[in-house]
């Protein structure tokens, strides 16, 4: 789906441009796997790294005490044996995945339903860590991020122009980031464009 879909939804739960609140903002369900299947195909970083804290053998592997271990979470969603069509935008991706996941990321039960259990790995989507060493900003940057579009969207269009490189091309640098600058037509609701 498109930014016109969220933009559609963004006018419905908040006419007139109202401001967004918190508990609305909690209920954006398609905003939500928007924002997932984003950061899925453009993490913020391409790995986490954790230094082993004593001696320890994984499947007949030594690994010593002080040994960095580095999770690469840019290629795990990025696989093709784990997601159907990586390289595509799909937010509707296996929806019931995404709300196992988060719903269950943050209740005090059991990380999965009973139903999903097997089904769902959850070390595939670890774009803020796992277990009890996790992002401690975890839901202050998920609350940001959807109040960054929801404010930009109530007040802009964006839309691909010729200088747009699609499909967007990453950087070889350790932060998830274009080679280049992305370049989009940005309009105003209000009736005003500018950009190329």
């Amino acid at each position: 789906m498109s930014s016109r879909s969220v933009q559609e939804d963004i006018d419905v739960t908040f006419p007139n441009k109202a401001p967004p609140t918190y508990d609305t903002l909690v209920q954006m369900e398609y905003l939500d796997m928007v924002l997932k299947e984003s950061l899925r195909l453009f993490p913020i970083a391409g790995r986490i790294e954790r230094v082993y804290k004593k001696n320890m053998e994984i499947s007949r592997v030594f690994i010593p005490i002080g040994t960095v271990v580095m999770v690469p979470t840019f290629a795990l969603p990025q696989a093709s044996e784990f997601w159907p069509e990586p390289e595509e935008f799909h937010p509707k991706r296996d929806r019931l995945l995404w709300f196992s996941y988060f719903i269950n990321l943050f209740s005090s039960g059991s990380r999965f339903s009973k139903e999903n259990k097997d089904s769902i790995n959850p070390y595939l989507y670890l774009l803020f860590g796992t277990g009890p060493r996790n992002c401690i900003g975890m839901r202050f940057a998920i609350m940001n991020m959807k109040l960054a579009v929801v404010r930009m969207l109530q007040n802009f269009s964006f839309k691909p122009c010729k200088e747009t490189q699609i499909p967007l091309k990453l950087g070889p640098q350790g932060l998830i980031q274009p080679q280049k600058p992305i370049v989009l037509k940005v309009e105003s609701r209000d009736g005003t464009v500018s950009g190329a």
